[in-house]
């Protein structure tokens, strides 16, 4: 599998569209639970659970679908944390964060089922401490994550995030 390859399944998935993605912030004994992709052309980037919304399903149901999909827990989603725009042609997604908290299962890194078996974006699943996540270079960690002070943080936010949507090449 080619780096090129990667690039353009994603690109051919998720590209030159506004697609509506939701993520959960799990926090269990002062650690976020984090999944580094593969975003094609050498590029990682950490950030936690979720992805895109099916239509007709709710926005919760579909976070608890991402959640078990990517990491064998069933989660209670909670409240609403806060959107942010992630705007990099030719992604562009509007993304819900949640708190969640698990009800059942063990840690597990699963599949992404929009995306051919040799083409996996999930490449690790991890519990981080704010020290380890601000130990990750900026070039690898979604942007929601720069520079945060603790994990309580998260918690606290609130409103429409686009943190300028600047490109990392």
């Amino acid at each position: 599998m080619s780096k090129d390859e990667i690039s353009k399944e994603i690109e051919a998935k998720f590209g030159n569209q506004l697609r509506t993605r939701v993520n959960g912030v799990l926090i269990e004994n002062d650690k976020l639970l984090m999944v580094k992709h593969q975003m094609g052309n050498g590029r990682t980037l950490w950030s936690v659970p979720g992805g895109g919304m099916n239509f007709g399903s709710t926005a919760k149901d579909n976070l608890k679908r991402e959640f078990l999909e990517e990491t064998n827990l069933e989660v209670e989603v909670g409240r609403y944390l806060f959107v942010h725009e992630y705007l990099n042609p030719p992604l562009h997604a509007m993304e819900h964060f949640f708190e969640v908290k698990r009800i059942n299962g063990n840690v597990e890194l699963g599949k992404d089922p929009e995306l051919s078996p040799v083409n996996q974006i999930l490449l690790e699943i991890s519990w981080k401490t704010i020290s380890e996540i601000k130990n990750i270079p900026n070039t690898s960690l979604h942007k929601v994550f720069w520079g945060i002070k603790s994990l309580s943080e998260l918690g606290l936010w609130n409103g429409y995030f686009n943190f300028e949507n600047i490109s990392i090449k």
